[in-house]
């Protein structure tokens, strides 16, 4: 997150085990078994052009690759990469890895760090990529970044969901179309392009399957709640809540707003009359404690949400771009559908 009043957002990433035999003619994968060429094979040596936010830059297959949150590390798991993943960075406010469909991927990486993502534990790791978000892994502040990676040989990638305000070259698109995104880049870069097209096939398989039953008329009027007592954090249109709303047959009644997560104040929360009020659940600030503050707090018990008791909790990691995301997609979906208005 990129405002500096906003609590500092830790996030989790997965790393996976060492690299497997460089005599091996290919590599069976973990999880789904993708294949990946042998590190002494030409097509592994060879570098592939990839972009990286704006910027097209070259890689060359990984095999030691850190992952910074729970995001970062699922997109690895969800091609078959364990065996290319060295180690994750998982900081406090994720919830625990054993409840990660990939949960087997984790606990046979390394975990490098409970805390923020540095230059010093990347280095001290051996990495050859890092994966992790604009502003919340990679950060001038902290001393790591693209740039300074690059000047010390180590491939990196951010996702393309926090390139909406990555000063050198930002791009934009959708939320659900970042992570796609991200994965056939992935799928690129790891020479696992058919099993990354299998991957995101299927996600947007299941995403049709949500939209084609979400509730007709009006849509429900949603506000994502994600913290703030002052002035609340909510999700406008550059992250995955927006289309996870929107999907599901809501409105984000924020999503005119063009930016990732960001601040607003409490006279705009109650003037946008939500339905439901969508609690994002992370470990230092659980959804307990949110739901009992918008029950107590002025400016938020008489909202309609409040009073019907609407509040529906995103998991963290069904949150942030990954492939949870749809996880979280499916169950708000069902929410809405049952929803009594």
């Amino acid at each position: 997150m990129n405002l500096p009043l906003r609590p500092v957002r830790r996030r989790t990433a997965a790393l996976g085990s060492a690299f497997g035999s460089a005599l091996a003619a290919t590599v069976l994968l973990g999880g789904c078994g993708a294949d990946v060429a042998s590190d002494d094979g030409k097509a592994a040596a060879k570098k592939t052009s990839v972009k990286r936010c704006g910027e097209r830059v070259p890689y060359t297959v990984p095999k030691r690759a850190v992952a910074y949150e729970g995001g970062s590390a699922d997109k690895l798991f969800s091609l078959g990469l364990a065996d290319h993943v060295y180690g994750y960075v998982m900081p406090p406010a994720n919830p625990p890895v054993k409840e990660s469909p990939w949960a087997s991927d984790y606990a046979e990486v390394k975990m490098l760090s409970d805390d923020l993502l540095n230059k010093e534990l990347v280095v001290d790791a051996k990495a050859d990529l890092v994966v992790a978000g604009w502003n919340s892994g990679f950060k001038d502040e902290r001393g790591i970044t693209p740039e300074i990676l690059d000047k010390l040989g180590i491939q990196s990638f951010m996702h393309t969901e926090s390139c909406f305000d990555y000063p050198k070259h930002p791009e934009k698109v959708t939320p659900f179309k970042a992570l796609y995104t991200d994965l056939e880049r992935l799928g690129k870069i790891f020479r696992v392009e058919k099993k990354a097209d299998q991957v995101v096939g299927d996600l947007k398989k299941r995403v049709r399957t949500v939209e084609k039953k979400a509730p007709k008329g009006d849509r429900t009027p949603v506000f994502l709640y994600d913290s703030g007592t002052d002035q609340p954090f909510t999700a406008g249109n550059q992250v995955p809540p927006d289309d996870i709303i929107e999907s599901a047959g809501g409105k984000n009644v924020f999503s005119g707003l063009d930016q990732r997560w960001t601040q607003v104040n409490w006279e705009s929360v109650a003037k946008s009359e939500p339905e439901v009020i969508m609690i994002l659940d992370y470990g230092d600030q659980p959804a307990k404690k949110k739901i009992e503050f918008l029950k107590k707090s002025p400016h938020t018990k008489e909202l309609p949400a409040v009073r019907k008791n609407n509040f529906f909790i995103l998991d963290y990691n069904e949150g942030i771009s990954g492939p949870r995301n749809i996880d979280g997609l499916e169950k708000f979906g069902k929410y809405l559908r049952g929803l009594d208005r």
